[in-house]
């Protein structure tokens, strides 16, 4: 099966972007015979294909669109989801600070709708191993089809573990077998253990957490197992600006916190960190601290049955037709 190529002209197969004057976005997959369908005319995709990247098309009524193949930031804002998804911005400084390399073995927990899987995928390349564990089997059922939609195929250094990380991650890698681990789940802290016996030594260990009280609670367990350095932790704001003539000024609205990341790194078996001089009053946790630091406090992001049911449906039906397109163009090939 042919992977999705991410320039050169357009063939079967391919995802494309299609904009119109408005800025109306519509993501279709050329297929042979296909043909998108509007209020506004009928645009066949035979008419795409072997046209560059960038190109500019009109349909049946003369109607415009800007054809581009869409960015792996657009795919995972559009993709059906189970769970909720790492933004872009978020996954950049994960797999920036977490020092994600070719090659690299990572293990990432939970694996939501997939959608930071597929930039491990992308930063390990070929040569690399993405173990991902996932609790609920629905929701990794939805990033299997959200990955295979995108790459046209499940990648075979890929696997989706069903379990609860804390007890199923030592028999899935040995001791020292992952070199990076990101963590993006309600109570990382129950799984700072196991994440030190399989982490390498000057391994990362990085966690996504939505709450002050769950960075809180995630830096005293790292500091607590006396195996890791001292976690630093940060948020990432993106603000848009405004470009039109001389009005240059920010956009009215911006995508502001959506999370904190913390790392760590993996000490050496035995070593002991020089001891950290602290500023402040309060240095030890107290009982009311875990009060607050419970899961049932912090409070679990739902999702219907039905809602989820219908997004698996959605992620199925894109995959499948992903794979369709992709041997419908390796057999004109």
């Amino acid at each position: 099966m042919t992977a999705p190529r991410p320039s050169g002209p357009f063939r079967l197969g391919d995802r494309v972007q299609l904009t119109d004057p408005k800025g109306r976005l519509r993501t279709i997959t050329l297929k042979d015979g296909g043909e998108l369908h509007t209020h506004h005319g009928v645009l066949p995709h035979a008419q795409l294909v072997g046209l560059a990247d960038g190109s500019v098309v009109r349909n049946s009524a003369g109607h415009e669109y800007l054809a581009l193949r869409p960015l792996l930031s657009d795919f995972v804002m559009s993709m059906p989801r189970g769970a909720a998804i790492v933004y872009p911005k978020d996954a950049a400084q994960i797999v920036a600070q977490a020092d994600v390399f070719p090659g690299a073995t990572v293990v990432e927990a939970g694996v939501g709708s997939g959608a930071l899987s597929l930039w491990l995928l992308r930063a390990i390349g070929p040569h690399g191993r993405l173990v991902s564990f996932e609790r609920r089997e629905d929701f990794a059922e939805v990033a299997r089809a959200n990955i295979a939609t995108f790459l046209a195929d499940s990648p075979a250094n890929h696997e989706i573990v069903i379990g609860d990380l804390a007890t199923a991650l030592p028999g899935a890698l040995p001791p020292g077998g992952a070199d990076r681990v990101v963590l993006d789940m309600l109570a990382p802290w129950e799984c700072v253990e196991a994440v030190a016996s399989v982490l390498t030594p000057g391994g990362v260990v990085l966690c996504y957490v939505a709450t002050a009280t769950q960075l809180s609670r995630v830096a005293e367990a790292l500091r607590g197992t006396g195996q890791f350095t001292e976690p630093v932790a940060n948020e990432t704001m993106v603000r848009g600006w405004h470009l039109q003539g001389l009005a240059v000024r920010p956009d009215h609205r911006m995508v502001a916190h959506t999370g904190f990341l913390i790392t760590a790194r993996r000490l050496a078996p035995g070593a002991v960190p020089p001891e950290r001089k602290r500023r402040g009053n309060k240095t030890e946790h107290t009982d009311e601290d875990l009060e607050l630091w419970t899961p049932g406090a912090l409070g679990e992001r739902e999702i219907t049955d039905r809602n989820l049911r219908k997004r698996v449906r959605e992620a199925h039906r894109a995959a499948e037709g992903a794979r369709q397109a992709a041997g419908s163009a390796d057999e004109s090939a």
